[in-house]
């Protein structure tokens, strides 16, 4: 079945600003849609904690054979996140019982999927949590279980892989991680950083419609 590489109930513009928010104009132009679902998805972590801790990664899908038999539709990335929060909760759980003062953490977060050359499904997410509760992602490759080693395992568990066969498939772009003080100085400069490199998800090039298969998706509550 061939994709559409066009949806029409989208709206695809040249724009070099959003609401007041900078986006990477060279990599326009971009679903107006997307750019939407976007700022809600920032606004409301916000709206939940006055101090965000928010990241980039990007979710491979190997070119091998193994796999679930859905690896190619939205269902990965649903199983991705539900394995995630739960990872989430049972941390902040094990924190409460040390600590009753421990902070908790709604996971906030936004994704599309893309079609790279080759026909190459992966995934691009932000995610944005309490910074009271994580301050970090932690070290690639530390024997820690911090929040690379559960994102390592929630893509393992959606694939339906073992830990280790997942390696190098979650990637951390440089430079991907923000800390967001709404009442620091510094609130405009980094909400504007944050939303300018996250812009680039909401670009219209490398995305496939059809199969019924959605191309953006995020939190709501």
């Amino acid at each position: 079945m061939v994709d559409s590489l066009v949806n029409r109930n989208l709206t695809v513009a040249n724009v070099d600003s959003f609401y007041g928010l900078p986006v990477m104009v060279d990599k326009g132009p971009f679903i107006l849609e997307y750019l939407e679902r976007l700022r809600w998805v920032i606004n409301s972590a916000l709206a939940d904690y006055s101090r965000v801790l928010a990241f980039r990664v990007d979710l491979r899908i190997p070119t091998r054979l193994g796999l679930a038999d859905d690896f190619n539709t939205n269902k990965v990335i649903s199983r991705f996140f539900e394995s995630f929060k739960a990872k989430i909760e049972s941390d902040r759980h094990r924190a409460r019982v040390a600590a009753t003062y421990a902070h908790d953490t709604k996971v906030r977060y936004f994704w599309v999927r893309e079609v790279s050359t080759g026909n190459v499904q992966h995934y691009h997410v932000l995610i944005l949590l309490n910074m009271d509760a994580y301050y970090t992602v932690g070290r690639l490759g530390s024997d820690r279980v911090n929040m690379v080693r559960r994102l390592d395992e929630a893509w393992a568990s959606a694939l339906g892989l073992e830990l280790h066969d997942v390696s190098g498939l979650v990637e951390f772009p440089a430079n991907a991680t923000w800390r967001l003080r709404s009442n620091a100085d510094d609130f405009t400069r980094t909400l504007s950083s944050l939303f300018h490199r996250a812009s680039y998800l909401c670009k219209s090039a490398t995305k496939h419609y059809g199969q019924q298969h959605h191309g953006m998706g995020g939190s709501r509550k």
